[in-house]
């Protein structure tokens, strides 16, 4: 009796813990329910997650794929100092090698000042290692060096660029200045010395409201320049904060459109029906390469996140400008004072690692009512990618967008050589514009090309002190290239360029300005100390570097300049065909300042 009496309370126990045991799992599954509830709620994009389907989900290695790595990255802040609501902190993310300095990706909402830090060299030793109680390695530093310099980036990246170490085979770091070198995370201890190398990598993507797709800027696909090449082989793939933190991507959606640097894709579907959701997200691009019975899909590592700025204004410009410099700050007055009074409203300054005072002169601009910006672009050899960012950018803004750089002026012989306006006005005052608003209402026209007058040092050995405009006079008779004008919502999907023009939609075409109403006065060969930073670097994608031994008959070189920064016999008279005088004739007897001389962009310095 009771050995039965004993098997009936054990059989009772069990229904009672099997009742438990579904009454917690059933108080589980309702609890993730109300969760999952509870935050479609407060954050739709949450559910977005887990609508994709899993067999597009690409997990590449770690190492190649921090698109979000600050969940496993390092403060620079000093550890022994107390963190407080007036000390920025710092997060590094990412580490880019470039052929002269290096680039660290900073994650922060302040703005950084470049003597708050200091650049650390350091490497790791084995005894080191041993010695740590906790198994870690600690750095043996071996070398500080300052800050060259330090950007904002977008709205929650700074960029710092660090100098190269004198010896060989070290980490780079950074760390508040005269403090100690910053503690590691876990998976900056494993991979102390990862360094991305410019040449291979995601480093830009926008994206593009209308067409419910994101436009990534890629290094190393190594595409035929100048052609629009197939997009079935190529894929996006997005990965989202604090949801990947083991650096995996989570969606994956195809490419419509890739050439040369640039590849469009689709945005995911959950994002489609309100786009702010993507702004941040990182993204990188994968190709597939191999053959037909074993392919291969190569993820590039990326730094990039989507840029959500760019929403539709009420009102557009009717002209912009967008150019890329190094070093012009000094240029840019000039360039931008007589094209505002050409009819420019707006423009966009793209600037490739300048370390001048470019910053302040565009400030200086801008705050005379110029409208001016500056768009950091550390990016080097990436002009053309360069110009189909701003062209996408400026869309928004502008109805036409001319390319050209600071060292080319439009000339309009006709309308400059008319007597004074009535009621004053200078003859040619807002030409350009005018000449663009006259193809607005074209249904055919997207591209305005004029040709370009290559200007020599004109005998001078040193910088004219009025401006290039009025110091260089002799040109050759010829011209050499073109430069356009675009309607930026005109332009073909993939915004393929060759920096001197756009391919156009189907259906539409360019128009040539003719010589005698407009041309480009291009003042390319000037004074020696000026024209030899050209051998610094050319920021032209597929322009060959002028200290290359190649394609030495190109066109964009120098005739019968060598490979070096070597002056050459008689430069100073060389490129010199035709006396061209026209331009600076003008400007002086309806510019200048009839006591000093002086012209506008010379007062603007008083």
């Amino acid at each position: 009796m009771e050995a039965a009496e004993q098997r009936r309370k054990r059989k009772r126990g069990r229904h009672i813990l099997l009742s438990l045991s579904s009454s917690r799992s059933l108080f589980l599954c309702s609890s993730f329910i109300i969760f999952i509830l509870f935050m479609s709620s407060h954050h739709r994009f949450f559910l977005f997650f887990f609508n994709f389907n899993t067999a597009t989900l690409l997990r590449p290695p770690l190492a190649l794929s921090l698109l979000y790595s600050s969940a496993t990255s390092n403060s620079i802040l000093d550890p022994l100092t107390p963190l407080t609501s007036s000390t920025p902190s710092f997060t590094l993310q990412h580490r880019i090698q470039f052929p002269n300095h290096y680039l660290l990706l900073l994650l922060t909402n302040h703005h950084i000042n470049p003597h708050q830090l200091e650049c650390v060299y350091y490497y790791y030793t084995n005894a080191s290692s041993s010695s740590s109680s906790s198994g870690s390695t600690e750095p043996l530093v071996i070398e500080v060096q300052p800050v060259l310099s330090t950007d904002r980036f977008d709205e929650s990246r700074s960029i710092a660029r660090c100098p190269f170490p004198r010896t060989n085979g070290t980490a780079v770091d950074l760390r508040r200045r005269g403090g100690n070198l910053i503690r590691r995370s876990s998976y900056f201890t494993t991979n102390q010395t990862v360094v991305q190398s410019w040449e291979k990598g995601v480093y830009e993507a926008s994206l593009d409201r209308e067409s419910n797709t994101v436009v990534v800027f890629v290094k190393g696909l190594n595409l035929r320049p100048h052609k629009v090449s197939d997009p079935t082989h190529f894929r996006c793939h997005f990965g989202f904060k604090n949801l990947n933190k083991d650096g995996s991507f989570l969606i994956t959606t195809r490419a419509v459109s890739v050439a040369q640097e640039v590849v469009r894709c689709l945005l995911p579907q959950g994002v489609r029906n309100n786009t702010d959701r993507a702004k941040g997200v990182g993204v990188t691009v994968s190709h597939l390469s191999g053959n037909f019975r074993h392919p291969v899909r190569t993820i590039l590592p990326s730094i990039a996140r989507i840029d959500g700025k760019g929403k539709k204004k009420r009102g557009k410009y009717e002209l912009c400008v967008c150019t890329m410099v190094w070093n012009q700050g000094s240029a840019l007055r000039e360039w931008v004072m007589y094209h505002a009074w050409l009819g420019v409203e707006r423009w966009f300054i793209y600037d490739n690692n300048s370390d001048d005072d470019i910053e302040e002169v565009i400030q200086d601009l801008d705050s005379q009512g110029f409208n001016v910006t500056r768009q950091v672009w550390p990016w080097i050899k990436t002009q053309e990618a360069g110009f189909s960012h701003c062209a996408l950018k400026a869309r928004d803004e502008c109805k036409w967008v001319g390319f050209f750089d600071v060292d080319e002026f439009f000339y309009f012989p006709n309308e400059f050589h008319h007597q004074l306006g009535q009621g004053g006005g200078l003859p040619g005052e807002n030409s350009l514009r005018s000449v663009v608003a006259n193809y607005s209402s074209s249904r055919s026209i997207a591209e305005i090309r004029t040709a370009c007058h290559s200007f020599g040092p004109s005998g001078l050995r040193s910088h004219p002190k009025q401006g290039v405009t009025v110091g260089y006079t002799c040109r050759l008779q010829s011209p050499e290239r073109h430069k356009s004008i675009v309607r930026p919502d005109l332009l073909h999907v993939s915004l393929l360029n060759v920096v001197h023009h756009f391919q156009l939609r189907e259906g539409f075409r360019y128009v040539n300005m003719p010589e005698g109403s407009a041309v480009i006065n291009h003042y390319k060969y000037q004074v020696w100390d000026t024209f030899k930073a050209k051998f610094f670097r050319r920021v032209a994608t597929y322009v060959v570097d002028w200290q290359e031994d190649q394609n030495k008959g190109s066109k964009d070189r120098a005739p019968g300049l060598g490979t070096e920064a070597i002056e050459p016999p008689n430069w100073h008279l060389r490129f010199c065909e035709v006396w061209d005088t026209g331009l600076k004739d003008f400007l002086l007897s309806y510019f200048a300042d009839p006591v000093t001389g002086l012209l506008p962009w010379d007062r603007s310095l008083l």
